[in-house]
This record gives structure tokens, C-alpha cells and sequence, in this order.
């Protein structure tokens, strides 16, 4: 061939809208242009009732589409941030930003939605501590995800992280998951617990790993607990306790295995309520009796977990 050419895409639409060209660099995603306005908000630098810029600044300032600056705002407005998100007119900052998701007015919400803003929120403190208990860490690791992704790109900076996690002991026989019809148990047993070391492993390694990226003072311990704990508890920095009842439902076989129905709890997808140390009496105390209820078990009936097959 004489030469070659390289043809590109682009969404007309957009470029027209903009009326610029698009910068060579890397687009931002929704989740990073979400993740600085939060941060601003967290912060201050946008006050409480507020009016944020138009959504074409926005898309100006990051370098990106409406469309993402639209889905950055509707996660924002998810999270209790935002109000009046339309395409109407700019957004604004909602009258409590920091009782957002906490406090008594905090509707419930899936841990999926609610647990990774919070624990975004807490690793801007110097020092963060974060306490939890657990049938397996996915929901924990997934959310840790985010407060990673800031860290990396120098949004945030904390000196030092502190991590304790409660999760059941291999040992024991566990309340669930479990067979519908009971018995032969013993490949659930063992896949639950490949699933609690694999992403206890993933969790210690992502943050480990800020001890070499980053030069952040970093300690994670596991304890294994006697018991399946029926709810789960996130414990953040002292001042916030996340609590979710594991509900349990049935799962049925899948047809191309041999496997039978389960009882099992979807731990994702458990309504996390929110309480806030300072939010009243009843948020104050529920904070402080769930710190005591972990270190109980913490320094009590726990032991040693090594997370391995």
C-alpha cells in the first residue's frame, strides 16, 4: 500500500453542540466528572443552595460531551447532592449536602447506590477508619473502587488508612447460603468460601498498593467470626454507621447444572440506612452502640483469619 488513513468517528451531534474540536487526551468518564463535583461539594468550594454552572460549562471546564456531564448530575442528584437536575436550567446544590444519605430524612437505598459515595466521603478525612461486618466483602471491595480512583488521579490525599473486617469463619456451618432441601452442602460451602477469600485477597492487595503508589500509611486485618452475621455493618471514621438486613430469598437450580435451589441473600442489592454521629439522639447512639458491638466482637469471640483455600 502507498499510505494509509485513519478514519475517525465523530458524533456530529456533540461537536456541533460544543462547536469545538475534541481534545486528543483521554475523555473523563461521568463517574470522574461526578467524582470532582462531589468533591467540591464535600468541600465547600460549592456551597449549600447554589446554583452549579450550565451544563455546557461544565462540558467545557472537563472536556467532555453533555451527555456525560447529564449522567454525572443524575448520579449526584441520586446521592441527595443535587436538586432541580434538568436540561432546562443548572442544577443546585442541595440545602444539606453533608446529611445527604445520612441522618433520619435518608431514604434507604441499595449498598450498590449508597455504600461507595459514603466511603468516597470518608477517605477525604487524614485518617481513615472504616469498620465491617460481613458474609463476603464484594459490596466493601467494589466500593472501595472509588475513593481509589480519586487517590489516583490526586483528588484525594489521606495519610493514613485503617481497615478491620469481620467476615464468617470457614469453619462453621453456615445459616446461609444453604440448600433448599438441605444436605450435600458442601459446594456451597466451599464456593462461598473461595468468594470470601478471593475478594478479602483483592481488597488487602488494592489497598496495600497505596503503600507504593502513594506513601499512604495502610493496615487491613480480617477476624473470622463463630457466626453467620445476619445484617451487615460499615463503620465509618466514628462518625457513620451503614446497616443492612441480609434478606434471604430462594434461588433456583440453574437448568444446565445438577446444582439444587438455594436460600441466599443478595448482599448487593440490601437496603443500606444511614446514621450520622450529631444527627440527633437516636443517630448518635445507633453510631455509638454499633462501635461498641464490633469492638465487642473484635476483641471477644474473633479470631485469626487467613484468607486462603
Amino acid at each position: 500500500m502507498a499510505g494509509s488513513c485513519t478514519v475517525r468517528f465523530v458524533d456530529p451531534e456533540h461537536d456541533s453542540v460544543n462547536g469545538r474540536k475534541r481534545s486528543e487526551r483521554p475523555q473523563r468518564t461521568h463517574h470522574e466528572v461526578a467524582d470532582a463535583l462531589r468533591a467540591r461539594i464535600r468541600s465547600g468550594a460549592l456551597r449549600p443552595g447554589e446554583r452549579m454552572p450550565t451544563q455546557a460549562q461544565l462540558a467545557h471546564e472537563f472536556g467532555v460531551e453533555r451527555g456525560a456531564v447529564r449522567q454525572a448530575l443524575r448520579v449526584l442528584q441520586a446521592e441527595r447532592l443535587l436538586t432541580n437536575v434538568s436540561k432546562g436550567s443548572p442544577a443546585t446544590v442541595a440545602p444539606d449536602p453533608v446529611g445527604a444519605l445520612t441522618g433520619p430524612q435518608a431514604p434507604p437505598l441499595p449498598t450498590t447506590v449508597a455504600l461507595a459515595p459514603r466511603i468516597a466521603a470518608a477517605f477525604a478525612a487524614e485518617h481513615v477508619e472504616i469498620d465491617a461486618v460481613c458474609l463476603t466483602s464484594i459490596s466493601l471491595t467494589l466500593a472501595i473502587g472509588e475513593p481509589l480512583r480519586q487517590i489516583h488521579a490526586g483528588r484525594l490525599k489521606p495519610a493514613k488508612v485503617d481497615v478491620r473486617v469481620l467476615l464468617p469463619s470457614r469453619d462453621i456451618d453456615l445459616a446461609f447460603p444453604v440448600p433448599v432441601e438441605g444436605g450435600g452442602d458442601d459446594w456451597v460451602h466451599e464456593r462461598w468460601l473461595a468468594m470470601r477469600n478471593a475478594q478479602g485477597q483483592v481488597l488487602q492487595h488494592n489497598l496495600l498498593a497505596l503503600r507504593a503508589t502513594h506513601g499512604i500509611d495502610v493496615r487491613v486485618t480480617f477476624r473470622a467470626l463463630p457466626f453467620t452475621p445476619p445484617v451487615k455493618l460499615y463503620l465509618l471514621n466514628g462518625t457513620e454507621a451503614l446497616f443492612a438486613y441480609y434478606t434471604l430469598m430462594r434461588r433456583e437450580a440453574e437448568a444446565d447444572h445438577e446444582q439444587p435451589a438455594l436460600y441466599d441473600a443478595q448482599g448487593t442489592q440490601s437496603m443500606l440506612f444511614a446514621f450520622r454521629q450529631g444527627a440527633g439522639l437516636r443517630d448518635t447512639t445507633f453510631v455509638e452502640q454499633s462501635h461498641l458491638w464490633f469492638n465487642a466482637l473484635w476483641e471477644t469471640i474473633s479470631s485469626e483469619l487467613v484468607l486462603t483455600s
